[in-house]
């Protein structure tokens, strides 16, 4: 059996990663620049952040292939090479699990960045084929479940889904961003996403980025209400972002995410972790507090 649905199986709760973005800009990614980029020139630096969460607690990190596709990646320096970038973020990913003990590998998918018609210019058939070949680079590479994660529309989700299957049998979780309270950017409500997608055989359904903390607790609430002991997945950031002085910053604490992260486990969360502005710091206070 697979790794990620044997442990799954087990109900335990497991701890996911925390931010790349954020954490990569605070050791030099600079703004504009492809965080896949850095797969080639500075893999030292991922393995750095990767293997600092699996030091944290971390049970599954992440592929830092969020914006890895073609469409994505349109002017990136390595545009050319996906296939290679998501294999190689992968095998990256994986040498960072090694450091620690039964640590899982998640490829990331995160949104093409462009709107499906009606509302943008590319087709189903355009975005079908461009999540295929992420999830073909990330399968080669040896990711364990695939994280289709940020999601806010139906119709770029379901191409997500439907191109990953086109070329993989792995594990999808389908996790949401709910940046208007209980809902996306485009309406979706988290009860019609948890049907939907366990229908379709996701393995988990969630949310992560999003607003505040507790607006999270209320998402998971209302997919648990939708279907009782469906295990869901939790990525809140810390806070929401605050400027200053040109720079972005969170203001949770590691203790207060920590506390929320109990509550998301009784709100039937089986995978915890962190989205924008969290820490190793963060990841390793959900940890002691969850396991």
């Amino acid at each position: 059996m697979n790794k990620f649905l044997e442990r799954l199986e087990t109900g335990k709760v497991m701890v996911a990663d925390g931010a790349t973005g954020t954490n990569l800009q605070a050791v030099g990614l600079a703004g504009g620049t492809h965080t896949e980029d850095w797969v080639f020139d500075h893999p030292e630096k991922l393995l750095d952040l990767e293997k600092a969460f699996v030091a944290a607690g971390s049970d599954i990190v992440l592929t830092c292939t969020f914006g890895g596709t073609r469409l994505r990646m349109k002017g990136a320096k390595y545009g050319d090479q996906v296939l290679q970038i998501n294999q190689h973020a992968a095998t990256l990913a994986r040498e960072a699990a090694g450091t620690g003990k039964n640590v899982l590998v998640g490829g990331s998918i995160g949104p093409l960045g462009q709107l499906l018609k009606p509302y943008g210019p590319l087709s189903i058939e355009e975005a079908k084929s461009a999540f295929a070949e992420q999830v073909q680079g990330l399968a080669d590479g040896g990711v364990d479940v695939l994280v289709i994660e940020t999601q806010f529309s139906y119709d770029e989700v379901d191409a997500a889904f439907t191109g990953a299957r086109s070329v993989s049998d792995l594990p999808i979780v389908v996790s949401f961003s709910y940046d208007r309270g209980l809902r996306t950017m485009m309406g979706v409500k988290p009860m019609q996403v948890i049907k939907k997608y366990k229908a379709m055989g996701a393995v988990m359904v969630g949310a992560n980025c999003g607003t505040t903390l507790e607006n999270m607790e209320s998402i998971l609430k209302e997919y648990a209400e939708a279907e009782p002991h469906f295990p869901l997945w939790a990525k809140p950031n810390a806070g929401m972002p605050r400027l200053s002085e040109g720079k972005t910053f969170y203001d949770i604490t590691p203790e207060q995410m920590a506390e929320m992260a109990k509550k998301y486990v009784e709100a039937s969360a089986q995978v915890v972790g962190g989205c924008c502005g969290s820490t190793p710091e963060h990841i390793a206070a959900i940890a002691r507090a969850v396991k």
